[in-house]
Order: C-alpha cells, then structure tokens, then sequence
C-alpha cells in the first residue's frame, strides 16, 4: 500500500519510516530560508528536526520563502502535503527515511510576500540557499558587483526590489523603522567565506540606497561564516519511485541524499539560536580552515571528474570516479596540487578527509549526475578551481593538472564530447563559452581571455602555456590519453 504524505497521513506510513515525534502544532516560526531546495531540506532542516525530536527549541520553525518560478512550485507541492519532506539516507548498508516536519510554513512567493515575512518579529535568522552565482560577486575585483542589472533596479525601485538582497534591505529598513531587532543572515551556499560575501552584498546594495542605513547594517546585523557539506542529487523518477518502492511514500517532493552531513559554523548570533550543537553542528571561533578544506578538496575534487566524465560519456558520479584513469587523475591533483594549498584543520588529517570524500563519491546508491556537476561551470569554477590555482600560480608552483583541469573544461564547453554527440552547457554563459571554447582550439587565449570569469589570472604566461598543451593534448589525443600522460608524467609529442 502505498501513502500519499500528509499531516492525516502520517499515522499510516510503515513503522520503518520514521516520523516526528513532537507535536508539530507546537512549533513556532523562528527561521526564515530563503531557496528551499533538496539541499537545504537534506541538511538545515534535518538538523532542527534532529533537535526537534529531542524536545528542544520549538520556537525555531522554519518558513520557507523565494522569489523564483520554481520557488512558487516547491511551495504548492510542499503545501499539498503540511510542508511534510520525506528524506531518503542512501547509506550503502541500509537505506533509511523520514519524515521532516522542521517546515512549518512558506511566504508568499513574490518580493512584497518576501519582505512582509521577513518583517515578522519572530523571525530572528533568515538563512538562504541561493546558489554559489547568486550573490553579485565582481569576478574581476571579488568584491559587490554594483552595476549588476538587478541591483540597479533595485536601488530605482527600493520598495519593489526584484532580488532577495533587495528584500533583505528592504525588511530591515522597515525592522529599523519599527524598533523591530534585526535577524542574523546566514549564508548556507558554498561560497567562501559566504558570510563575509553576504555581508559585502547586502551593505554594497544598502550603501547604493542610503549610505547610513548601511552603516546601521554593518553594526547591528550579524552574518556568520559556515561550512555545509552533504551530496544531495536533484529528484527526479528514480527518486520518486525509490520512496513508493521501498518505503511506500508517495511524496513528488522526496529528497535522496547521502547519510553524511557536516555543518560548521561561527557562534554569532545575537538574537539566539537554536542549541544545534546538541544534533551534531561543529561551533567554532573561525570556519574557514573547514570551508578551505571542503571547497578545495570537495567541492574541486567533484568539479575534476565531471568534465572529464562528460566528455567520456559518462553518466553518473559513481561511474566516473571508479573509472581508473579518471581516479588517478583525481588523486594525483588533489594529493600533489590542491591539499598542499589547504591550510591545517583542528582534528582533521587531510589525506584521510580526501580518502573518505572519495569514498562518498562512489555511493552508486545517490545517482549523483555528471551534468549536476558540470552545470553552471562559469560560476562554480571560480570558487573551487580558479582560488587553488591562484594560490599556486602566485608562489610559482606547477599548475599541471590544475591547467588540465581547465583545459578539460573548454574542451566539454565546445559542446560534443568524444562521441561526437552534443552536450547541453548549462550556464547562463552558455552561448559565449561554446564560441570561446572552439576559438580555444587554435587560439587557447581565446577561452582565458574572459576577463569577466577569469579575471586577471586568464593572462598568466605559466597557465596559458600549461593550458595550452593540455587542450591541445585533449583535441589531438582524447581524453583518455591526455589522463593518462598527466599520471604517468609522459610527453605526448
């Protein structure tokens, strides 16, 4: 038999499944997350429903909220079901689920919705998911990107702004004028040091609007640094089927993740928190050796197996990194050229941190995609790839299987892998990388000549010579061979 998740529901879903165990109509709001996708319900929200179990802070619900198309169709599926998420471990010695009620509501899907919830007293966190190209960053200076489109709208249009930072200062304009305390805002993307890029985002767009108001900001709102880390693929059939199949849940909405989950975060947070320490959260003084460690070796070490996969046709994760010369490819990178960049980390042996991160890719059970993982290239190389490459460059270390790296990238943007059949970029750079991709070929400047995505780096002597005999070696000689020259140190003539 199988049950369509609801509140009247619950009752008859298989005793395998587990449930919340407090009383749901007791939960209070007191977190507002903004972009509620697979990965925040994976991580943030499985966390408060572990603390919620334990009969602690149920004054800290959440309501979800966006301002996106596809944020009004989260919201009607999670409606349909009490804002019910059914989530799927696929830890390879037993799959488990259950059922997370930390989802109490969710705002009106439109900026004016946005900030009147945001407006909310009780709402003292407003943390976000909004993907790592979602925050406005210049890519030539690092800093706020104040000629942005929509941040110039925005500033003319301060009472209907069109991005989330827009609503964010707009609420607290309104918080301030109403002697309402100010929320703490947390970045839960990938971003390094996101706080410290939510806080430059969010004061760059005040100080366009009101240069004192974005002094107030800066000395009452609190933006803390984290670290969040849990693989979590996007639903598709097979998930879908997976939660009727073996735990009887009819939830269009399920989640599938891995059973692993880490969050670090800064302690600063002055209108409270909930006590998540008690569920597992790392409290530290200073996130960035984890964030450092995630984002290189993680985060990089996935961005180094996609391309490569792609062009090889391959269609999943798990595939990829248990394909030899792709795995060797990856740990000789990782072990020669990214973990000599990451800086010590409390507790944590790196080479053992790197032989368990490429353990978790090899879950066959979470069908990870190779384009999840190619996607949005323009924005996410920067912030895995470009920042490691940067660091070595600048103390004139060797960058090849950085450069190949890149080189492995251009080469899938061309658009065909080495079939021959077509590959779909999905990047909002798309168009300009594929023309810049196949110029690359007899013109490599042409692809690091993007200033806008590569900045100054893209004219280094050392990586365009390096990038150069990769993409060369990748067009003359295949993927395959080009792989194996890096980890066998052969010249291909």
């Amino acid at each position: 038999m199988t049950v369509r998740l609801s509140q009247k529901n619950i009752n008859e879903l298989p005793e395998t499944v587990a449930v919340p165990s407090y009383d749901r109509r007791a939960l209070t709001p007191g977190i507002l997350h903004i972009g509620v996708g697979n990965f925040h319900r994976a991580h943030q929200a499985v966390y408060l429903e572990r603390l919620f179990n334990k009969s602690h802070d149920h004054d800290w619900g959440i309501v979800g909220a966006g301002i996106m198309p596809y944020d009004a169709e989260k919201r009607e599926q999670l409606k349909c079901q009490d804002w019910l998420s059914t989530i799927i471990e696929l830890d390879p010695e037993g799959y488990t689920a259950r059922v997370c009620g930390a989802m109490i509501d969710f705002a009106e899907v439109s900026n004016l919705g946005l900030i009147a919830a945001l407006c909310k007293p009780e709402i003292r966190i407003v943390s976000m998911t909004v993907t790592e190209g979602g925050y406005f960053v210049d890519p030539k200076t690092g800093g706020f990107n104040a000629d942005h489109p929509d941040i110039q709208f925005d500033v003319k249009n301060s009472d209907t702004p069109k991005t989330v930072f827009g609503a964010i200062v707009a609420a607290l304009q309104i918080r301030f004028s109403q002697n309402i305390q100010p929320f703490t805002i947390m970045s839960c993307d990938n971003l390094p040091h996101n706080g410290e890029v939510t806080k430059r985002t969010v004061i760059g767009l005040a100080n366009m609007m009101n240069s004192e108001f974005a002094d107030w900001i800066a000395d009452n709102v609190a933006f803390p640094n984290g670290m969040v880390d849990c693989i979590t693929p996007a639903t598709g059939d097979r998930e879908r089927q997976m939660a009727v199949d073996r735990f009887g849940i009819e939830d269009p909405s399920v989640v599938v993740c891995e059973p692993f989950r880490q969050w670090v975060l800064e302690d600063n947070f002055p209108q409270g928190r909930p006590a998540l320490e008690k569920v597992g959260v790392e409290f530290v003084q200073d996130v960035a050796p984890y964030e450092l460690m995630k984002l290189r070796i993680l985060n990089g070490g996935h961005a180094s197996l996609a391309y490569a996969a792609a062009l090889l046709g391959i269609e999943y994760a798990h595939e990829a990194i248990e394909t030899p010369v792709i795995r060797a490819f990856v740990e000789k990178l990782e072990k020669q050229e990214i973990i000599p960049t990451v800086s010590a980390v409390p507790g944590v042996d790196l080479h053992q941190y790197l032989k368990q991160t490429l353990e978790r890719f090899s879950n066959a059970g979470i069908g990870d995609t190779i384009p999840r993982l190619c996607q949005d290239g323009s924005n996410r190389q920067p912030k895995f790839i470009f920042p490691t490459l940067s660091d070595r460059l600048e103390q004139g270390l060797p960058v090849p299987g950085l450069a190949l790296e890149l080189a492995l990238w251009c080469r899938y943007c061309a658009g065909t892998d080495e079939s021959g059949k077509s590959l779909c970029i999905d990047d909002e750079n798309a168009e300009r990388l594929q023309k810049n991709a196949l110029l690359a070929k007899t013109e490599p400047g042409a692809f690091l000549g993007m200033i806008d995505i590569f900045g100054p780096m893209g004219s280094n002597e050392q990586l365009i010579e390096e990038f150069s005999i990769a993409l060369d070696s990748l067009w003359k000689h295949g993927t395959k061979a080009t792989l194996k020259n890096y980890t066998n140190e052969k010249v291909i003539a």
